[in-house]
């Protein structure tokens, strides 16, 4: 299957998260499904595309499970928004340089803990009988790393299969954003189609 099309294989996903087996978490030594589905970073608008079509129509026609969708950019945003902060932020890029916000910003997610922002939001949104999909790691880049978010969301989220959207490769170990940033490696997530 290595030679299929961004188009094949979005049209794979429905199939794949529909499976029981899928779900439950079948067939992987009981370890809880953490799943990456890498693309083209050109290719985001697309991804987005069938990402918002898929969600509508689990909203119009429930399908025996829920389908949650996390954009992890949106979901900083709106905290920066909702604790007053964006005006703050705006001009601690323009007076202290980016390091210094992205420092902030990863301070104010608590991403250095186990309950940092990320993993409470999304234990705290997330029914039982769930599939989640986790979006916005080109968005959200460089505030925040795809293999930061999944191991401390791995060692909380244990009870729905989680598949994060990369625009990158991931060739079952590495993640390289973009196709170009190296990330750290990720041993505890499979490719979501092989």
């Amino acid at each position: 299957m290595g030679n299929l099309t961004l188009d094949e294989k979005l049209r794979m996903i429905e199939k794949i998260i529909s499976d029981e087996d899928f779900r439950k978490n079948k067939g992987l030594s009981n370890e809880v499904g953490y799943y990456i589905f890498d693309y083209p970073a050109e290719e985001e608008l697309k991804v987005r595309k069938y990402l918002e079509k898929l969600k509508k129509k689990h909203e119009e026609k429930p399908q025996g499970y829920v389908l949650k969708i996390y954009d992890l950019y949106d979901i900083m945003i709106d905290l920066i928004e909702e604790e007053g902060l964006l005006e703050t932020c705006i001009e601690m890029e323009e007076i202290d340089g980016m390091d210094y916000l992205i420092s902030s910003v990863y301070d104010l997610l608590n991403m250095d803990y186990d309950d940092n922002y990320f993993n409470t939001y999304i234990d705290e949104n997330t029914p039982d009988n769930s599939v989640v999909f986790i979006t916005g790691v080109g968005k959200i880049y460089p505030f925040l790393r795809a293999h930061g978010i999944l191991n401390k969301l791995h060692l909380v989220f244990d009870r729905a299969p989680v598949v994060l959207f990369y625009p990158g490769k991931f060739d079952g170990q590495s993640l390289m954003l973009f196709s170009e940033f190296k990330d750290e490696n990720y041993y505890r997530a499979f490719p979501l189609i092989k």
